[in-house]
């Protein structure tokens, strides 16, 4: 399966180098896209087969919640600001929101209605769509951070791999905990890290010529998502767990690191 994902992966790398005339830029931001993809799915491999304990499963939580925060008032942010577009931010962020609160709204149905009829696990919607946000995003700055520079950019990919490792874990904890077979849980991990190339190509290409209203609206709506993320889902299953103040430590430490990083790029 990993193999198959693997080769994908480079089908589509090969696609875009006959169907787009790649510059150097976009071939180094392929080349460093595998470095957190590859660390999100062991991650998630990681925690799939070898089953964490309950304090390690709140300390990778907190970790995570800290990293994304910390990505969104470092990264994202600050962006946000430097282009200045209200009127789209509004209509990003409240986009954003309904989405999140909607696809909650739905998943929780479905999933009552899965308890009622058949004794079945169900994979838990509404987290699947936010990490997928989350990935995505993290792509979208990736490649926008090569087309800055590529100092920038490796800093972040490595900054990113660290978060991405820990996001994978998380993923395969909240999705083996609802009873999910390890085999399907491997194929979400695997789908979700796919976004993460496809969406740092269209960072390294396609969204650096997008209008600052446009950019806004997507990094506007990515912020709410985020945000949703690190709220509803993963604080909260970090505090259904063992909870002491070292592992609720563990988030600010996630967002001191990413913090750091952020400022050496």
């Amino acid at each position: 399966m990993i193999f198959i994902h693997i080769t994908a992966c480079l089908v589509f790398v090969n696609l875009v180098k006959y169907f787009v005339k790649m510059s150097e830029t976009l071939q180094t931001i392929l080349l460093y896209t595998m470095i957190p993809l590859v660390t999100f799915v062991a991650g998630g491999i990681i925690a799939t087969y070898k089953r964490p304990g309950k304090a390690f499963r709140s300390i990778i939580l907190h970790f995570a919640a800290g990293v994304i925060f910390s990505v969104v008032a470092v990264e994202i942010l600050p962006d946000i600001v430097h282009i200045h577009q209200p009127v789209s931010v509004a209509i990003g962020f409240i986009l954003g929101t309904f989405t999140m609160l909607l696809v909650k709204k739905f998943a929780e149905k479905d999933e009552n209605l899965h308890k009622e009829t058949v004794l079945i696990p169900k994979v838990p919607l509404a987290f699947i769509v936010a990490i997928g946000v989350d990935v995505f995003i993290d792509g979208l700055l990736l490649g926008i951070g090569f087309a800055s520079g590529d100092k920038a950019g490796m800093l972040l990919a490595f900054a990113i791999a660290l978060e991405m490792f820990s996001m994978g874990m998380a993923t395969a904890i909240q999705i083996t905990d609802e009873g999910v077979k390890k085999s399907i849980a491997i194929k979400h991990i695997l789908l979700l890290s796919s976004l993460f190339i496809v969406s740092a190509v269209l960072g390294g290409t396609l969204l650096q010529h997008l209008a600052d209203f446009w950019m806004e609206l997507v990094l506007s709506f990515g912020l709410s998502a985020l945000l949703y993320l690190v709220t509803e889902e993963l604080l909260v299953e970090a505090h259904s767990e063992e909870d002491k103040p070292m592992y609720t430590g563990t988030f600010f430490l996630g967002f001191l690191i990413f913090l750091i990083l952020g400022m050496v790029v």
